[in-house]
């Protein structure tokens, strides 16, 4: 029986990952979070590792609060760099893998031009760039504290333990927790016109999906240590996901595009963060959802019924 320690397990991915992992022939789950367990207390993580004989740990635990984080940068190292490299210390002492959360934050969003025309670097029925989306092979550069930490976590993590896959995400949402979809749910009822950002480009994530795809790694005989991109397919704006949400939705919300200068934040944000995920589709023999498709399926869960 191989036992795997969750930690993180009541936010958004924790709870896909629960209604994926669950009854999973030939594994026992520990699924924790801070009331729980505590990533930061070495002497903690060490004995339950130890104590339940644990074969992997996957960490979804981390600081998230971007814009807070300019003014908590301490706490944030200390959760997204300093208790990951603890994990990879003990992890490695224990033999045991790691299924590490990252971000698209890492990068600084100014984009890497590819030659062709924008048709052929357009897969997205809304947005078209001019950009190659970022392999794992190129430079980071995060511009905001939480970027920065969540970077140091990955460099702290791969120098401590061999056996480790980290996974960088984006625009992670679900049918629980706060998020975008939630948010624009919520305001999309309660207003007639919203303004939202229509110059940073991404990928939506659907926790469900990210979850599923772990589930595979976990699985898989062909446990192969790295870094990888994992996002749903496609490319849109925040101001094109908006306008899905509401269509998807049948909700009767006008939305207007507005600049990310409009709407200033205390963290900046990368304009353009897509990420390629070919590495990760290969290695682990995946198939990837469209971002709408995979909003869609999001949207008719019992949540929003």
């Amino acid at each position: 029986m191989k036992k795997v320690l969750v930690t993180g397990a009541n936010g958004q991915l924790g709870v896909a990952l629960q209604n994926s992992l669950v009854g999973m022939t030939g594994f026992t789950f520990y699924f924790t979070d801070i009331d729980t367990l505590d990533i930061c207390d070495r002497a903690a993580v060490n004995d339950l590792i130890r104590s339940h004989n644990i074969g992997m740990i996957i960490n979804c635990a981390a600081y998230t609060a971007v814009d807070r984080a300019e003014d908590e940068p301490d706490i944030c190292a200390r959760i997204n760099c300093d208790a990951v490299r603890t994990i990879g210390e003990l992890a490695a002492e224990a033999n045991v893998r790691v299924i590490h959360i990252s971000t698209d934050y890492v990068f600084d969003g100014r984009g890497i031009r590819q030659s062709g025309s924008i048709d052929t670097l357009c897969n997205s029925e809304f947005t078209a760039t001019p950009f190659r989306p970022y392999r794992e092979t190129d430079m980071p550069s995060p511009l905001s504290v939480y970027g920065k930490t969540k970077l140091a976590g990955e460099q702290a993590l791969l120098a401590s333990c061999k056996n480790v896959v980290i996974l960088r995400t984006a625009w992670l949402y679900s049918e629980t927790g706060t998020n975008f979809v939630k948010t624009m749910l919520r305001l999309g009822k309660e207003r007639d016109t919203l303004n939202v950002v229509d110059d940073q480009h991404g990928t939506p994530t659907y926790a469900g999906d990210l979850a599923e795809v772990i589930a595979t790694i976990l699985t898989t005989d062909r446990f192969r240590p790295g870094i990888y991109h994992y996002t749903n397919e496609g490319i849109c704006t925040w101001y094109d996901f908006a306008v899905k949400i509401f269509e998807l939705a049948g909700i009767r919300c006008k939305v207007h595009p507005i600049t990310t200068a409009a709407f200033p934040t205390r963290a900046q944000r990368p304009a353009y963060s897509v990420l390629d995920k070919k590495k990760i589709k290969e290695t682990f023999a995946i198939q990837i959802p469209v971002w709408e498709a995979s909003l869609g399926k999001c949207l008719r869960g019992e949540m929003f019924m």
